[in-house]
């Protein structure tokens, strides 16, 4: 849909977008005939198969697992769901474990949304769908009670509709600066959440690349640095070397800033692991390289392989660069649509944050490899759920919908979506009933890859 350009005309027509698309609708649930097995098998298809047992067994270790690695079966969910018709710069896996702190380019730390692996031009109410039932999912994992879990999720969109308020009394240039710092959240925070924040902050401040070293790698008799291997998890593999990836690296630091890629020329790369990462993407080759600078100090860096985004193969969005008008046939590059949408969505991103497309087949016999590049754990950190109380829960949610408004609040369509949420709960409410349905279907769908993996048609490899 066209967005008007001023604030006033955007409202105007979200307040008109009720009539057609009541706020109540989007409690009830629609759900498609699927077989939520053969979504999960077709995109093990694109996977290391080596790895595949292992992401299933990751996703069967709780009904909250297995529904971050089912981002493919939400977005193949909501593809018929009632939608405004109102587009943002969507994360596409806005669950509440994506959501963690980062160092600012001050070194300060900041909170924010940490994965776009499946961002996409989409619908906004996608993003709050899938953040709030992660809130009911994992509510239920904790053991919160159904009412527990409901307030859960009213805080999540409760924050989400009070912070596109806040953020739309500012201006465009303020919306576009501001950042949630870890010394604005301890105030919004009770004793014992403050203690938790606290605790994820200093872990997090110790996360830099020569404690990574100190951590990962050992010494070869001849003095040279290498990384130990701890299979399956992190290990060497042939079908790369330090010569390709080297060359990868020279691509990727082409399109930098200046005075970043003028800095890692000064590197080396060492040594490289593939390394399993995460629950949705277990199975896509992620490489940890190591590098040295003039002076031996060291320099840890991901190379993360892109796929196509789920919104768009399950979910019918374009294949486009978030932000842009749709184009006809897949995106240049999946790794620069990636890195595209984090710039987009994080108050601060990464400034060693790119991507290459490798254009000639690999060992694996792909002809075509995109893979986004960032620094590894640089002073980074995620709040441990379970550690949380019901209450903290249920506030670090209303934290998580507040920084989901702030991403959301850099596309013009969240004018729109303001004047259709407005001031009142039907939004919210409708959501806690949506979500309370979906929770219910999410465990289903967990019993369902039991039943596959009990009967053999998938493998598992569990506690890894």
């Amino acid at each position: 849909m066209v967005v008007p350009g001023t604030l006033d005309e955007c409202r105007a027509v979200g307040r008109g977008l009720r009539e057609r698309v009541p706020r109540s609708t989007h409690g009830e649930l629609h759900l498609p005939e699927r077989d939520p097995v053969a979504i999960i098998e077709r995109q093990n298809l694109d996977r290391l198969p080596d790895l595949v047992p292992l992401r299933v067994g990751r996703m069967l270790e709780s009904p909250f697992a297995f529904y971050r690695g089912t981002a493919a079966t939400m977005a193949h969910d909501l593809r018929d769901a009632p939608r405004t018709g109102v587009h943002v710069v969507a994360c596409g896996d806005a669950h509440v474990s994506n959501f963690g702190l980062f160092a600012s380019p001050e070194r300060r730390l900041v909170f924010d949304l940490n994965d776009f692996d499946e961002s996409a031009d989409a619908p906004w109410e996608w993003d709050v769908k899938r953040l709030a039932a992660s809130m009911y999912v994992g509510g239920r994992d904790k053991g919160m009670t159904e009412d527990q879990c409901g307030d859960a999720v009213r805080s999540v969109v409760r924050g989400y509709r009070e912070a596109l308020a806040v953020l739309f009394a500012r201006s465009a240039l303020e919306r576009f600066a501001f950042q949630v710092a870890t010394e604005t959240i301890e105030p919004l925070l009770t004793t014992a959440g403050k203690d938790e924040m606290r605790r994820t902050v200093r872990k997090a401040r110790r996360r830099t690349s020569e404690q990574v070293v100190r951590k990962i790698t050992t010494r070869t008799a001849d003095g040279h640095p290498r990384i130990v291997d701890q299979p399956p998890v992190m290990r060497h593999v042939d079908h790369a070397s330090v010569e390709e990836l080297s060359e990868y690296f020279e691509l990727y630091r082409e399109p930098l800033r200046a005075d970043v890629r003028l800095l890692l020329g000064q590197f080396v790369l060492v040594d490289f692991v593939l390394r399993v990462v995460g629950v949705g993407s277990v199975g896509t080759r992620c490489y940890i390289l190591l590098f040295e600078g003039p002076a031996g100090e060291p320099l840890v860096l991901q190379a993360k392989e892109a796929a196509t985004s789920v919104l768009a193969t399950y979910g019918g969005m374009p294949d486009a660069l978030p932000g842009r008008p749709a184009v006809t046939g897949p995106v240049l590059s999946q790794a620069r649509r990636v890195a595209t949408a984090q710039r987009i969505l994080q108050a601060h991103s990464d400034p060693f944050l790119g991507w290459v497309t490798v254009e000639r087949p690999d060992r694996t016999g792909r002809a075509r490899v995109d893979f986004f590049w960032r620094q590894f754990r640089d002073m980074k950190g995620s709040v441990e759920l379970d550690r949380l109380a019901p209450d903290q829960f249920t506030r670090y949610g209303e934290l998580c919908g507040w920084v989901l408004a702030r991403a959301h609040s850099q596309s013009p369509g969240a004018r729109t979506t303001y004047g259709y949420l407005g001031r009142g709960a039907t939004f919210d409410e409708a959501i806690v009933r949506w979500s309370r349905s979906y929770a219910d279907v999410v465990e289903q769908d967990f019993a369902a890859l039991e039943a596959a993996v009990s009967s053999g048609r998938l493998p598992a490899e569990r506690g890894t």
